[in-house]
């Protein structure tokens, strides 16, 4: 017979936020945990002495810099998905067997065959379906160390100050101190945006040259950022690429928006038009992704891009000719 522990529904569903949020960064202040649960300090204290009692490790520091950290050999709480939700998340499973981040291919597959095995047969054949039906178009031509991308993770949502060691385009590299704020990933690459501590402001890494990063325990107040996506879009636009394009689209830039998203490149009004800026390795790639517009436009720059256009004409010319 199961031990009842006499707690209400409100207190259980507060002691499971309780153990997800000490899963999810290494240490807590008191005033922290009460403020995200709605709670005073003496009604976390006494959670915490709850969560003992199930057989959780917490340890605790005294004194005004302390807090509660999880121990080592704890597991997670019980997971619980409506229909929807288990489905979702098998499927996206299921896609990104084949196209995990390296490091994380056999966990992925491992989690797989767990959740299949908690669904039921109604929702075993609907997942069953979806997959079939889903081809993953492209794999991203850089691959992302795990520990990385997690570690990087884990600071964005634990507000912990990070260093790691960054690799620039040309070669050269650097030792870097900031403060992470969100992973954005675009269709090719993963890019940390993070207010760097020594240039005093912000920038973005690609995470594919980010190295030994490490946590440095130290929580910082995120600094307001109206849009980290954004951020991105003009890094790629501007820097990242050996070539950026500049292109007049015969069309408002509320349309064009909707073609060319913020992971592609930046989309600007331009009197009746719009101006859109793109940032490549692959000019071919960006003559046909701007002919898949299916827009009028004009190529200002570079001239390398309005000469693969012309070929790339002729050729289709030269192929349909009577």
């Amino acid at each position: 017979m199961a031990k009842d522990n006499g707690l209400v529904p409100e207190t259980a569903g507060r002691l499971l936020e309780l153990l997800s949020l000490l899963q999810r960064r290494v240490t807590w202040t008191g005033p922290e945990l009460a403020q995200r649960l709605s709670v005073d300090v003496r009604t976390v204290r006494r959670d915490i002495d709850r969560i003992r009692g199930l057989g959780y490790v917490v340890e605790s520091t005294p004194g005004t810099t302390g807090g509660y950290r999880l121990g080592t050999g704890n597991e997670m709480p019980p997971l619980l998905l409506d229909e929807q939700e288990a489905v979702a998340v098998a499927v996206l499973l299921g896609v990104s067997a084949s196209m995990a981040v390296p490091g994380i291919e056999r966990a992925t597959l491992a989690t797989l065959a767990r959740v299949d095995r908690l669904l039921p047969p109604k929702l075993q054949r609907q997942v069953k379906a979806l997959r079939a039906a889903t081809v993953p178009l492209a794999r991203p031509p850089e691959p992302v160390p795990v520990a990385e991308l997690a570690s990087l993770a884990q600071a964005c949502d634990g507000h912990e100050l990070v260093s790691f060691n960054y690799r620039a385009r040309d070669g050269a590299e650097s030792a870097r101190r900031a403060e992470p704020y969100r992973l954005v990933a675009t269709t090719r690459l993963w890019y940390l945006v993070a207010f760097d501590l020594e240039r005093r402001d912000w920038r973005t890494f690609r995470v594919d040259r980010v190295s030994q990063v490490r946590l440095t325990g130290h929580m910082f107040v995120p600094r307001p950022l109206e849009d980290a996506s954004r951020l991105v879009a003009a890094a790629l636009s501007a820097t990242t690429y050996r070539y950026v394009a500049e292109i007049r689209v015969a069309a408002p830039a509320g349309e064009v928006s909707k073609r060319v998203g913020p992971n592609v490149g930046t989309v600007e009004q331009d009197g009746d038009g719009s101006l859109v800026r793109i940032g490549t390795d692959e000019i071919g790639w960006l003559a046909g992704y701007l002919i898949g517009l299916g827009l009028p436009f004009e190529v200002l720059r570079p001239p390398v891009l309005r000469d693969q256009l012309r070929e790339l004409a002729e050729r289709v010319a030269q192929a349909h000719a009577p």
